[in-house]
């Protein structure tokens, strides 16, 4: 009962999620997948970085990304909240042919 998933009161509470590296993002990291805790896209993503020092940093610069299914696009990663229980895909650019 009650319970709102996106509720703005005062500042907002940090969110605890999963995120998903692909392909060369994930060869960077080393893992599949790990948990995030953070406000915004750039806070989990200054977090990753500070986990996995060298390659994911340039990784991350070339990646697009999906919040919960979403694309992120050219929106501030400072501006895109996350969500308690959300999970962050962090896709390389493909090759394709």
């Amino acid at each position: 009962m009650g319970g709102g998933a996106h509720t703005n009161e005062g500042s907002a509470a940090m969110a605890a999620g999963t995120i998903r590296y692909w392909a060369a993002a994930k060869a960077a990291a080393g893992v599949a997948e790990e948990p995030y805790r953070a406000e915004t896209l750039a806070e989990a993503l200054d977090a990753a970085r500070a986990n996995h020092p060298g390659e994911l940093a340039g990784v991350l610069r070339r990646c697009s990304f999906l919040i919960d299914g979403d694309p992120v696009g050219t929106r501030s990663h400072e501006t895109v909240r996350l969500a308690e229980g959300g999970t962050v895909e962090v896709l390389p650019p493909f090759a394709g042919g």
